[in-house]
């Protein structure tokens, strides 16, 4: 299981307390430094089942700097995926990446759900 985390956002420090707190284990992967890939974006959106528009960080500086609230509606999925897999601080953050689950954003309802914890 991985978290891909940014190290200075709070709620993403909460959710790595969250899962040290219920001893789960899972590698810490920081979104500035190892932005995703096309093809990992491309498989979480798939094993997520959310749209592409739920990956973008919509409150971050780049997402308002880059107009993507009036321009995404009318950009394609693939072209919505390349643009993610430029730059980190465009993916909605903390995700929590399990073999058959794909959580973005740290909600502990969904999370204890889909750990079973």
């Amino acid at each position: 299981m991985w978290i891909l985390c940014y190290p200075k956002c709070s709620t993403c420090r909460k959710a790595v307390n969250w899962l040290a707190e219920r001893g789960v284990e899972a590698a810490y992967r920081n979104i500035q430094a190892q932005n995703p890939s096309y093809e990992e974006l491309r498989a979480w959106v798939e094993r997520s089942g959310l749209p592409v528009r739920k990956f973008f960080n919509t409150s971050g500086l780049q997402y308002r700097a880059l107009g993507l609230k009036e321009k995404l509606p009318q950009m394609g999925e693939e072209e919505q995926l390349r643009l993610l897999s430029t730059d980190g601080m465009l993916v909605k953050r903390p995700l929590l990446i399990g073999e058959d689950f794909v959580a973005v954003g740290f909600q502990p309802e969904q999370w204890s759900a889909l750990l079973g914890r």
